[in-house]
């Protein structure tokens, strides 16, 4: 379930959350999210991949992860040291301290983030424990309902987050948010996983057929529906949205066990055309767009 959530999460974060965010208000993409964070973002899905390929992710892999997560958290540090007066003032404006900084503010603040994880914590045994009790009732793996209920489940945040920045034209925050949040789902929640797990974490045959080149995939497409205008119109949103839905109907089907189902490679492969083709006519839309 580990697993399934942080394939699941990052599959639904890129494909759901910013297909609908685009379909509500077509979304800007500033460029460091296009030459930095998203190139960042294939290359960790493409390292988990490598680092799974051996059916397994070990301690040594979730230490391999972990290190990556402290790089990254540094990289991200110094370049937010390097943004412009303008940026740096535009963020001191929108979030400029409303109260007075004092010990019993910082207290009552501190009471707040505790109460705040420790029912986060609560809810997740409580998300965990109805999965499996889900999975068993429909009798389906564990993984099948980490891939969609609960990927989708922990992902809510992130759909309320990025839909209200989209529709406030804030647009970083709205894809900040999806990219962000993939990169530590394989840095920090797969690496945590892969160091406490007793014997790491199994990869069968068929997360590394279907779903880790699912996600692999759809963190390349990303490069060029940011690159295309600097922006992710409705047309590219129903897109991206019409992947999931299509994903998630063989995720299901391939639990159910149809037999009229092309195997994974095949799934995989029917689509790599497909999307060649429409990122061309998007392209080429673009470019006249831009020429009228």
């Amino acid at each position: 379930m580990t697993l399934g959530n942080v394939l699941g999460s990052n599959i639904f974060n890129i494909l759901f959350i910013l297909g609908v965010t685009a379909i509500l208000a077509p979304i800007v993409i500033a460029k460091q999210l296009i030459r930095k964070d998203a190139p960042i973002m294939l290359g960790i899905s493409l390292l988990t991949f490598v680092l799974a390929f051996d059916g397994g992710l070990g301690w040594l892999d979730g230490v391999v992860l972990l290190l990556g997560l402290v790089l990254y958290t540094v990289f991200a540090l110094r370049q937010s040291r390097r943004e412009s007066k303008a940026v740096q003032k535009e963020y001191a404006q929108e979030y400029a301290p409303k109260e007075p900084h004092t010990a019993r503010n910082t207290a009552i603040n501190i009471v707040f983030i505790l109460a705040g994880l420790g029912l986060l914590v609560l809810g997740s045994d409580w998300l965990v424990e109805s999965s499996v009790r889900i999975a068993i009732a429909l009798g389906v793996s564990e993984l099948v309902i980490g891939l969609t209920i609960v990927a989708a489940g922990t992902s809510l945040p992130e759909v309320a987050t990025s839909a209200i920045a989209a529709l406030k034209r804030e647009s970083d925050i709205a894809v900040g948010n999806a990219v962000g949040s993939n990169i530590f789902n394989l840095l920090g929640v797969l690496g945590i996983g892969a160091l406490v797990a007793p014997g790491g974490i199994p990869v069968g045959s068929h997360i590394l057929q279907l779903d880790l080149p699912v996600m692999v995939f759809v963190a390349l497409v990303t490069l060029p529906v940011f690159y295309i205008d600097n922006r992710i119109s409705r047309l590219e949103g129903g897109l991206l949205l019409s992947y999931y839905i299509l994903y998630v109907t063989y995720v299901i089907l391939r639990a159910a066990g149809s037999p009229a189902l092309p195997t994974a490679t095949l799934f995989i492969a029917f689509f790599v055309p497909i999307t060649f083709f429409a990122l061309v006519v998007i392209a080429i839309r673009s470019m006249r767009t831009k020429k009228g």
